[in-house]
């Protein structure tokens, strides 16, 4: 079988890396009649312009233009079954994904290069950002599980139900749907981030409805996908937009705001929360979740640090054995001294609640810790 040639250097992904091989994976190890509109509508969506589309329609004629000897007489390839050339090329596209480049938008203009930064809240380019990638994804059919579709040749000729009571029901804000981003204030702004989260949902397939111009119908709905991508279009606009939350991506609190961490911090996180260890993953999630918050306090804080240090005690032996006993007291004497379990009187108090944050992140990296050690011992 000839190799097929696919000319990475002419394509960009607009997805994350790690969403397309996903989706293009599922779609390349599918059968039956339509998969190469499931393959056409990923290319669509995931990579920028019509170029890799039309490549893998031209793909389809590939084999009858690379000369194969007629009198050969080896078995048929499964690729030169009908739409083989197609199936090829886009394999090959899915394997090599790691080498494509990631859309960037332009190089900053004169204007952008030459006007003062200033980052004041949620100002009106964030909010208008935010709505232009939400009308894109109900373009795209990411809203339509939600919001249903009109259809021509039904007997309705409304969508099955008001947008803005869908949303209203969620965020208890009426009229926020058509998006009107200059009439929010902060809370409606991050209440719709986060109900949008919740509503989109990838259509795998979709087909064109001609009559009377009715357009494209949309089905095969994942939710996992679309949250993933969500998050991914939304997050840079909160961060060039000096917002210190971000949407969690993973844990008890998927898909709500939550205090932006350092890179180091985010990693520690994601390991915790992947946990291979059982009957302590809800209350690390909870534990996360809690100190993260949007809406974080001093008291949260405190509940999440007891809630790991309840799992440290009854670790209390493994850390011993592998640490020493001088270092396993010094990491429950915080724990037990100062105003966090017991609220004694001998208690220490009166401390800056900075120092709430350095004790979570120390109990939640010996978490991590003791969860290898656990799974170091399980091999």
């Amino acid at each position: 079988m000839n190799a097929v040639a696919v000319d990475l250097s002419s394509y960009e992904l607009v997805w994350p890396t790690a969403l397309f091989v996903a989706e293009g994976g599922r779609i390349a190890r599918s059968g039956g009649p339509l998969w190469d509109e499931r393959a056409r509508w990923l290319l669509t969506e995931a990579l920028s312009g019509t170029t890799a589309v039309a490549d893998f329609d031209d793909a389809a004629n590939l084999k009858e233009r690379q000369n194969i000897d007629p009198w050969a007489t080896a078995a048929p390839s499964p690729w030169d079954s009908a739409g083989g050339g197609q199936r090829e090329w886009f394999a090959e596209l899915i394997n090599r994904a790691d080498e494509l480049r990631q859309a960037s938008s332009p190089r900053p203009y004169w204007p952008q290069r030459h006007a003062q930064a200033v980052h004041a809240g949620i100002g009106p380019d964030t909010r208008r950002e935010f709505t232009r990638i939400v009308d894109e994804f109900y373009d795209n059919g990411y809203l339509a599980e939600a919001f249903g579709k009109e259809c021509v040749d039904d007997d309705r000729y409304s969508l099955p139900e008001d947008p803005a009571g869908i949303i209203e029901r969620r965020c208890g804000i009426a009229g926020l749907w058509p998006l009107r981003p200059d009439t929010w204030d902060e809370d409606t702004f991050y209440g719709l981030v986060e109900v949008f989260h919740d509503l989109v949902s990838r259509p795998r397939h979709r087909s064109y409805h001609s009559y009377n111009g009715c357009g494209w119908h949309y089905s095969e709905f994942h939710a996992v996908p679309a949250r993933m991508l969500y998050c991914w279009k939304i997050n840079p606009i909160l961060r060039s937009a000096g917002i210190d939350y971000e949407l969690a991506a993973e844990g008890e609190d998927r898909g709500r705001l939550v205090a932006v961490t350092d890179d180091a911090r985010a990693q520690l996180v994601h390991q915790v929360l992947n946990t291979p260890v059982p009957g302590v993953k809800e209350r690390i999630d909870h534990a996360i979740a809690l100190f993260r918050s949007r809406a974080t306090s001093s008291e949260s804080k405190r509940s999440a640090i007891v809630a790991l240090a309840g799992i440290l005690e009854e670790r209390r032996q493994l850390i011993r054995d592998d640490l020493g006993r001088p270092d396993e007291g010094a990491l429950f004497e915080i724990a037990n001294r100062y105003d966090l379990r017991h609220r004694r009187a001998d208690q220490h108090g009166d401390y800056d609640p900075l120092f709430l944050d350095w004790i979570f992140w120390w109990f939640l990296a010996t978490v991590e810790l003791t969860n290898r050690l656990i799974t170091a011992r399980q091999k």
